[in-house]
């Protein structure tokens, strides 16, 4: 398959002065639909072809851009009513995915979209954690009895906590696979790692390499996909950016084998280079040459469509069974085959029969 004209924009910005009207229009769609747009608006700042950018263009380039810019300030906003919230439990409070690169000032930040804001404390403290923010406004939205079993006996997070009043989402996690998942990457690990945010007491983010590898496992674990390009652009913007410290690419495939995420991270390396043109060095695939998985050309057959904007231009015949094989794939990985089994039936038959109408 062609590569989305978002991605080699992104990964080459100089091809938009080749761009003509009919084009622009095609990448506006296709961005939008990835979540990529406002990044596409940074990436195309100060280029020498910026002013070659059509007027219609600009004008939604700078809306998602003001966008984007007004969620950073509300999630810092919102990650300090949460530090405030947790303050007297004396627990380190980890930031991850997007709310750890603004708080961190990372590249990935820029242009960046938000839903939530997702932190992970320890397991042992979650019932805590959770009673302060319920104090501070945030109530759980479990849906069924059994969607509140599935997330507190299984998952790796508790139900999504909705602010009463400003509608803000937090997703707490205490790990970052389920307990039910294939792979079992210790969270205790991940936490002794951690590195303290800059003037925010209590608040952490993950040390690069283990940042890298939770993107990493995140995206390639999660069946649906919304936005694969758009975090496959996260890894890209981060491994860019670590990647100038010279330990960082012997550093990294090494704690994806202590954590067991030489897979995910195999994965991400792969299709970052496909999409993105993600400079990797050659020893770290020598690294990785064990967690190769057997049915490569199989496996990219459905990332090269599964991970591109779901949009007209980037689907062909096989884009259905492509989407169906990553959503197995990913409840594979994440419960033995008869919960799993279980698991489906009562999505399919049990859950949409009790739904209201």
């Amino acid at each position: 398959m062609n590569l989305p004209l978002t991605s080699e924009v992104l990964s080459n910005p100089d091809v938009v002065v080749q761009l003509k009207l009919a084009d622009w229009d095609l990448l506006v769609r296709q961005a939008r639909r990835a979540g990529l747009l406002a990044r596409l608006a940074e990436t195309l700042v100060g280029l020498e072809g910026e002013a070659d950018i059509p007027q219609a263009v600009r004008w939604h380039l700078k809306a998602e851009q003001v966008l984007s810019d007004r969620q950073k300030i509300a999630v810092r906003w919102e990650v300090g009513q949460i530090r405030e919230a947790l303050a007297g439990l004396n627990i380190p409070v980890i930031l991850l995915k997007g709310a750890a690169y603004v708080m961190a000032e990372l590249p990935a930040s820029r242009g960046r979209m938000f839903s939530d804001v997702d932190i992970m404390v320890p397991f042992e403290s979650i019932n805590q954690a959770e009673a302060a923010l319920m104090l501070a406004g945030w109530h759980a939205q479990s849906g069924d009895a059994y969607d509140e079993r599935y997330y507190r006996q299984w998952m790796h997070e508790i139900p999504p906590m909705v602010h009463l009043k400003r509608g803000s989402v937090v997703d707490m996690h205490h790990a970052i696979l389920p307990r039910t998942a294939r792979y079992h990457p210790d969270p205790v690990k991940l936490r002794g790692e951690a590195v303290p945010v800059k003037g925010e007491p209590g608040l952490f983010v993950l040390q690069p390499v283990d940042m890298v590898l939770h993107a990493a496992c995140h995206l390639f674990h999660d069946g649906e996909l919304p936005h694969g390009l758009r975090d496959l652009s996260d890894l890209d913007l981060l491994l860019r950016y670590f990647g100038r410290d010279g330990n960082f690419w012997d550093m990294l495939p090494r704690r994806a084998l202590e954590l067991e995420l030489a897979r995910p991270l195999f994965y991400a390396l792969r299709y970052a280079r496909h999409f993105l043109k993600t400079p990797v060095p050659a020893t770290v695939d020598a690294d990785l040459v064990s967690a190769e998985p057997p049915l490569l050309k199989l496996m990219d057959a459905v990332f090269h469509r599964v991970l591109g904007p779901d949009h007209d231009s980037c689907r062909d015949l096989l884009m259905r069974p492509a989407r169906l094989a990553a959503y197995v794939r990913a409840h594979w990985l994440r419960m033995p085959p008869l919960m799993l089994a279980r698991h489906l039936l009562h999505k399919a038959l049990i859950s949409r029969r009790e739904a209201p109408t």
